[in-house]
């Protein structure tokens, strides 16, 4: 029989070394080599685990009961948690969750064919009937590259905004490769066929030969020198755009990396290498772009009183070059293009018909 008290609670009967725990400090239960305990909802102490429909009361309830009433719970309470014990040991109850993760990361998504339905799924229709409409009830609308760059041009009249504010691409790349590999983020300068400014970047030319230093005078660096220039840069005393150095100079930069941080010479850059004359043509009128939060790219491209063509020329030129940082059979590399002006609504357009160009125009 079993007998109940307002300060502690035990089990008498079958199984006695299984139940014997004071109540008003916790329950414990140990079955199997097991031990089971959780928190009891009513005065926030530890109890035995629920199961089913069966919960496991405070001491408050069962001081409230009868005898025969609390003896045939714990009766109730013992058979619940040794059949719980034996059908889930807490090792096999981990291997379950374990394998439910595993099966859930192996379920693929369910990929729904639209190309022959009448609308799309989950939408309303493919194309709304009228210029004022619901914009989640349709699918969004993705434009040609040349009719979005129309577009912009037309919010700029509606709105009165200014016919100069720049115009930005927003990319979201895919930077897998196979298996876990994935592509490093990076940071690219590209010569725009239209130049977004009307002066030339300053570039300082990092070396110690002087006949290199007088090429790069000539092909318009802005300072150059060696080792010399160092403590100058530290002090702020010469600033520029960019810096570029040959290889024999780098090992003496080293001071510098904490202050150039980004514009510090890299090869991966083109910013280290022999060709000074090269490399000045390309910093000079070069703009840099580089790949944000590990997969995104946001870049001005032209300004909006730019000529439609030469929008189009410089859009051409920055996802070629960013398309060329991954291997081409490695699928397409832009998953989402949008294009926008300082003040108007982003534009999502499709990419892949601005790179298919030049392959049509060598095929011709």
């Amino acid at each position: 029989m079993s007998k109940v008290t307002s300060t502690q609670l035990k089990w008498t009967g079958p199984g006695q070394e299984k139940f014997n725990a004071p109540v008003t400090s916790c329950h414990t239960w140990q079955g199997g080599g097991t031990v089971f305990t959780c928190r009891c909802f009513h005065t926030d102490q530890q109890t035995f685990p629920r199961h089913g429909n069966l919960h496991a009361d405070c001491v408050e309830s069962f001081s409230r009961m009868s005898e025969a009433a609390a003896d045939c719970r714990w009766s109730r309470l013992h058979r619940c948690l040794t059949e719980y014990t034996e059908e889930f040991p807490r090792q096999e109850i981990r291997s379950r969750h374990k394998d439910k993760k595993q099966d859930a990361e192996k379920e693929e998504k369910r990929v729904i064919d639209e190309k022959d339905r009448h609308k799309p799924y989950g939408k309303t229709a493919w194309v709304p009937v009228d210029d004022v409409y619901i914009k989640r009830y349709y699918p969004r609308t993705i434009y040609d590259a040349a009719d979005a760059i129309d577009l912009l041009k037309s919010f700029q009249v509606l709105d009165f905004t200014p016919h100069n504010q720049p115009v930005y691409i927003d990319l979201r790349l895919n930077m897998k490769l196979e298996k876990k590999k994935r592509v490093n983020p990076f940071v690219s300068t590209v010569r725009l066929p239209h130049s977004l400014k009307s002066e030339m970047n300053k570039v300082l030319v990092f070396t110690g030969n002087a006949d290199q230093a007088k090429v790069a005078r000539e092909h318009g660096a802005a300072f150059t020198g060696g080792a010399e220039l160092i403590q100058p840069i530290l002090d702020d005393n010469i600033s520029a755009d960019f810096y570029v150095a040959v290889p024999d100079m780098l090992p003496k930069l080293i001071p510098l990396k904490n202050k150039l941080r980004k514009k510090f010479p890299k090869s991966k850059r083109g910013s280290v290498g022999v060709n000074i004359p090269k490399m000045l043509d390309l910093f000079k009128t070069g703009h840099e772009y580089l790949v944000e939060n590990e997969c995104y790219v946001i870049t001005q491209i032209a300004t909006l009183d730019f000529p439609k063509e030469h929008i189009l020329a410089n859009l051409q030129t920055v996802l070629m070059d960013v398309c060329s940082h991954r291997p081409a059979d490695a699928g397409p590399f832009i998953e989402r293009a949008i294009i926008s002006s300082q003040t108007s609504e982003a534009l999502w357009f499709k990419s892949e018909d601005v790179l298919a160009k030049p392959a049509e125009q060598e095929e011709e």
